[in-house]
């Protein structure tokens, strides 16, 4: 809307996807902006995890957007107008193995934001949670390395060895196949920041969407937990098949 000014808040990115939200909307000085680039991933068995670094996550990941929207919202609300996006992820839909505690920090972001989002359409402030699957970053590429090199003192053996040996290349994969670019996701936040009437849920890459159908075909779970633990343990070659298959066409959403 030309002329009008619109307070946005995007929370909980990483810093590819926020490097190139903030390039775009630079770009537009008709509109102020407010982007929290604050995000950061914990991967490995729980084990082997300190209480210290999985709290580290959610005062990052959770807290961090808690504690800009208290900041923001008050003003928000005198001026009964506003957008609040918040990058979440499709770990705020299902729970990913060994990534339990990034997991549950997008969990509850999904439940804060959502909870909240009834309440400030009293005040014509919507709520938009942008989840995308996974991100070809450099960010992503750096844990992944520093963990499969990692030691997680008081892990037992086999666990490592799923680990090591099942999650990481099959994480390794996913990524390579069907992993969107942070230029790709921003657009995806710019356009859903121009919506007149903007959804509560954004997922951005189209290509992981039949995992997150799978779970909400099934509302007790167990279909998505019988699935994926067969996929990933059982069949990874079936796996790895099925995710080669995806890179081929892949065509992002503009």
């Amino acid at each position: 809307m030309a002329g009008t000014a619109r307070t946005v808040l995007i929370s909980g990115c990483s810093s590819g996807i926020g490097l190139q939200l903030a390039a775009q909307l630079a770009r537009d000085p008709r509109q102020r902006y407010q982007v929290n680039n604050a995000g950061v991933g914990l991967v490995g068995p729980v084990e082997g995890l300190s209480l210290p670094a999985m709290q580290n996550i959610f005062d990052t990941n959770f807290f961090g957007a808690v504690r800009l929207v208290k900041a923001v919202l008050p003003g928000m609300k005198r001026r009964r107008q506003g957008h609040i996006v918040v990058v979440s992820s499709v770990m705020g839909l299902q729970g990913v193995v060994f990534n339990e505690v990034y997991a549950a920090s997008k969990f509850a972001l999904e439940g804060f934001f959502e909870s909240l989002a009834v309440q400030l359409l009293q005040f014509n402030i919507f709520i938009t949670l942008v989840e995308p699957g996974p991100v070809a970053t450099g960010f992503e590429g750096k844990l992944l390395e520093q963990v499969a090199t990692a030691e997680f003192p008081g892990t037992d053996p086999d666990t490592l060895h799923y680990f090591r040996d099942f999650y990481l290349p099959a994480s390794s994969e996913l990524f390579r196949s069907v992993g969107q670019s942070p230029q790709d996701v921003a657009q995806a936040i710019v356009k859903v920041i121009g919506s007149v009437r903007p959804p509560l849920r954004l997922q951005t890459n189209v290509r992981y969407t039949p995992l997150t159908a799978l779970k909400a075909m099934n509302p007790s779970g167990s279909l998505y937990v019988r699935i994926t633990h067969r996929l990933l343990f059982r069949w990874p070659r079936l796996l790895h098949l099925g995710l080669r298959c995806l890179a081929f066409g892949r065509v992002w959403p503009r």
